[in-house]
């Protein structure tokens, strides 16, 4: 298989989304569009996991196609890691199954073939998942309740940064903000190859308003196709449906 890029929107939030259109119906568009829907909850300490502001992290997720988790806060930096590399694995199986579909005939998938083969292919997956371009924009809610969430949500970020930098394939991120000073969605970092300047960023954000997820999530599908991030970026032999924002 072709090595491709990899789209990836990572949504960091404690809440239920209360503007606009709704982001089940948004993150299914992105998913459509090869860009994978991520959503990482956060809980406050003693708030019950099954609390109903929070079913919307999985259905999101579900619908982008992607990798749902509820987390505190203390957790969130291993968290973010294992969400972003899960919805990777998951995403290039998804790919392969597609491939052996062609191959083995329409309902075929990984799970259909023997042990020995399935372990065959999982190594080629694992090693796709090395190699690949990997794009993630991450959406990071500022409504009010998340202020003393900010400090821990920034250390999760330059930790997935520095756990990346292994790989052989190229990394890229952005980080956008909702709901935004003026929009209700705001950059914070443009597209670049490593975190490290969010730690002078991410002093100076405030928290508060509404929580506009789901125009946020449609916004965030428009910036993967930004020039910006084509000059940065030389999309060769992609994997189609892989690259197509």
């Amino acid at each position: 298989m072709k090595k491709g890029t990899l789209k990836q929107i990572l949504l960091i939030t404690d809440g239920c989304s209360n503007k606009g259109e709704d982001p089940v119906a948004v993150a299914s568009i992105a998913q459509q569009q090869g860009i994978t829907v991520n959503v990482i909850g956060i809980l406050d300490d003693g708030h019950a996991e099954q609390d109903e502001s929070l079913q919307e992290v999985e259905d999101i997720a579900l619908s982008g196609g992607g990798v749902s988790q509820l987390v505190y806060k203390q957790s969130l930096s291993q968290t973010v890691q294992s969400v972003t590399k899960q919805a990777m694995t998951q995403t290039m199986q998804g790919f392969v199954n597609k491939e052996l579909e062609q191959i083995l005939g329409k309902g075929q998938s990984m799970e259909d073939l023997e042990p020995e083969k399935r372990g065959e292919i999982m190594e080629v997956v694992e090693d796709m998942g090395e190699t690949c371009d990997l794009e993630v924009l991450v959406l990071v809610d500022t409504s009010a309740s998340m202020y003393d969430k900010l400090p821990t949500v920034k250390e999760a970020l330059m930790d997935l940064s520095i756990s990346l930098n292994a790989r052989i394939g190229r990394n890229r991120f952005a980080i956008y903000r909702f709901p935004g000073k003026r929009k209700q969605m705001e950059r914070i970092l443009d597209w670049s190859p490593a975190l490290d300047s969010i730690s002078s960023i991410f002093p100076k954000l405030t928290s508060g308003g509404v929580t506009p997820t789901g125009p946020a999530i449609r916004e965030a599908m428009y910036q993967f196709g930004k020039k910006s991030l084509r000059r940065g970026f030389k999309y060769e032999d992609e994997q189609p449906g892989m690259e197509e924002a």
